[in-house]
């Protein structure tokens, strides 16, 4: 979107790109070409893989100048020829929010973090420019807060004042959902909306999450084997459904209930498009269903794991405590699917820590199988609970996924270490990366490997924590499959995530923490019809569910197929609804 404050030279140009990793057999860019004009906000789309991140890591000169290789083409930003300028030079222009932005926040303070760049370039104001930074992202009262004591969604906000202290024309923010509950993602993109709109500054986003981009985004660059295939309008790009499926690209929930109503090309891609279009063919009065659920728990067997008033805190160099959770008691039970539910640092991984005993509570009891966790080694509750770290990566350490299984069963002095892997590797379908090293793995395979190294053991618990964040959709589908044929061999599972999709369409029980304790506890389809509790814990329903509210449909279905099954329950057919539209 061009704005009378666009200046004339952001302008991002990629002309027969190529790019080749040191001793990579095969080149991750091969002759993208791009143009992306001044005060654009643009998202950039592909599967893992696709060469998406290089591209734009090529803008701001970490490709070809920290990660080098062999690199044909040209790319000139904000007229910079890019790989004859330094990182430093070209810093000065363009903003680079990482995926994990933790990583980039160096400096202990907000205002030091936010400060770093403009001192090192010698900006004598460069404590208006904090101020005047934190106050555009609404951090104005941070700046003698510690980084380390935010929450999830406040560093990240950090991370992009700190590559906005420099006045950039350019902003580039790598997934800038991935690790951020539903409320702060939306947050973090009306920031980049009101930096486009009213600062004229050229956006860019890499992102798998189509809602968020047809709601704030002008264009959609397509990145497929390392070219880049499209740049359309919005509604036109996230009309091409065959495209963004062949890159693992999930259209809009919305989007997919209309590709299965209308027969025709041109599908509405936002909540509000839907909600107009599918409203025009129902009838005035919508009937209700019975929910397929009961709408409560069976809880007649003993919980695998409970919580019995349990208080736990952090030390802080400032106010000396932070309370995490506080008098929670909760019982989890054999063959659920729960989804842990909260914002950013409402308590969902000190949760499943406390299941695995790497942490104790302050207060109270934590009991897994009969055990309190108080009074064992984590090593011996390691039998019973497999824990996926949010990175899996952190699991291997040895050369090849097979050592790594076969090293955590020696360790713990299993017996037939050999007939063990084999069955896992069988069992989890890895037969394909068994001899890889797991640390050079997509997230998908590492999340699937990962779990190997538990299930190997045994267990009767499998505790993941966001297990699909930062996934195209073929790796969250792996996944998805992985959980559900881990599910068959264990008694419960345990997720926290962000995902409300994906709590809607797999768990049997949803769990949502706020202030420390649970604010609502239930079937996925009677939490999700509650939108105080949800608000209240910075979450959305799924697209679907909205949708849904705006239709009256009572109860919401939860997945598409669900609300396209009760849109044939209705007073005509689907092909009624097609001649109607039509």
């Amino acid at each position: 979107m061009r704005t009378a404050n666009s200046p004339t030279d952001a302008s991002i140009v990629v002309d027969d790109l190529s790019f080749r990793y040191p001793g990579a057999e095969d080149a991750v860019l091969s002759g993208a070409d791009l143009e992306i004009e001044p005060g654009e906000f643009v998202a950039v789309v592909g599967g893992n893989g696709s060469g998406k991140t290089t591209l734009c890591k090529s803008f701001n000169g970490i490709v070809p100048h920290f990660y080098e290789g062999q690199m044909e083409g040209t790319v000139t930003v904000a007229g910079l020829d890019v790989p004859n300028s330094s990182v430093s030079e070209l810093s000065r222009h363009v903003g680079y929010v990482f995926q994990e932005f933790d990583n980039q926040l160096v400096n202990p303070t907000v205002f030091e973090e936010v400060a770093f760049a403009p001192i090192n370039y010698g900006k004598e104001d460069y404590r208006e420019r904090v101020h005047r930074t934190l106050d555009l992202l609404e951090l104005d009262g941070l700046e003698d807060r510690f980084v380390w004591e935010l929450s999830g969604g406040q560093k990240h906000l950090v991370a992009l004042a700190a590559s906005l202290s420099l006045d950039p024309e350019i902003l580039v923010v790598d997934e800038p959902a991935a690790q951020l509950d539903p409320v702060n993602a939306r947050e973090t993109y009306d920031h980049l909306a009101r930096l486009n709109e009213d600062l004229g500054k050229t956006v860019v986003t890499i992102e798998h999450q189509t809602e968020f981009i047809a709601e704030y985004c002008e264009s959609v660059v397509l990145v497929e084997d390392g070219a880049v295939s499209w740049k359309l309008p919005i509604e036109k790009a996230l009309n091409r459904l065959g495209d963004l499926r062949s890159q693992d690209v999930h259209p809009p929930q919305v989007t997919r209930i209309a590709e299965r109503v209308f027969d025709e090309q041109r599908l509405p891609v936002t909540l509000r498009a839907g909600t107009n279009r599918l409203e025009e063919l129902l009838p005035e009065e919508m009937p209700t269903t019975t929910s397929e659920s009961s709408g409560s728990l069976d809880r007649n067997a003993d919980p695998v794991v409970s919580f019995d008033g349990v208080s736990h805190s952090y030390q802080t160099l400032r106010s000396g405590t932070r309370d995490v959770l506080d008098d929670l008691s909760l019982g989890l039970y054999p063959d659920e699917r729960v989804a842990l539910l909260g914002s950013n640092g409402a308590g969902k991984s000190t949760l499943l820590r406390l299941i695995t005993g790497l942490e104790t509570p302050d207060e109270g009891t934590v009991t897994v199988d009969g055990i309190d966790t108080d009074t064992v080694l984590p090593e011996r509750l390691a039998e019973d609970v497999v824990y996926v770290h949010q990175n899996p990566e952190e699991m291997f350490i040895d050369d090849a996924v097979r050592a790594d299984i076969a090293h955590y069963l020696a360790d713990r002095d299993y017996p037939d270490t050999d007939e063990r892997v084999d069955e896992v590797i069988d069992f989890l379908d890895l037969e394909a990366v068994a001899d890889r090293d797991g640390r050079l793995l997509s997230v998908g395979q590492q999340r699937r490997a990962s779990l190997a190294i538990g299930l190997a053991t045994d267990p009767s618990i499998i505790l993941l924590d966001e297990p699909t964040g930062s996934l195209d959709l073929a790796s969250r589908e792996e996944v998805g499959r992985t959980v559900e044929r881990a599910g068959s061999r264990v008694e419960t599972v345990i997720i926290a995530t962000h995902d409300l999709e994906l709590a809607a369409s797999w768990a049997t029980r949803v769990v949502v923490l706020d202030g420390g304790d649970v604010i609502a506890d239930g079937p996925p389809e009677t939490v999700f019809a509650d939108p105080e509790d949800l608000e209240r814990a910075n979450l959305y329903p799924p697209q679907v569910v909205r949708l849904a509210a705006e239709l009256g449909l009572d109860p919401a279905p939860l997945t598409v197929e669900a609300f396209v099954d009760r849109l044939d329950v209705t007073d005509g057919s689907r092909s009624a609804m097609t001649e109607g539209a039509r």
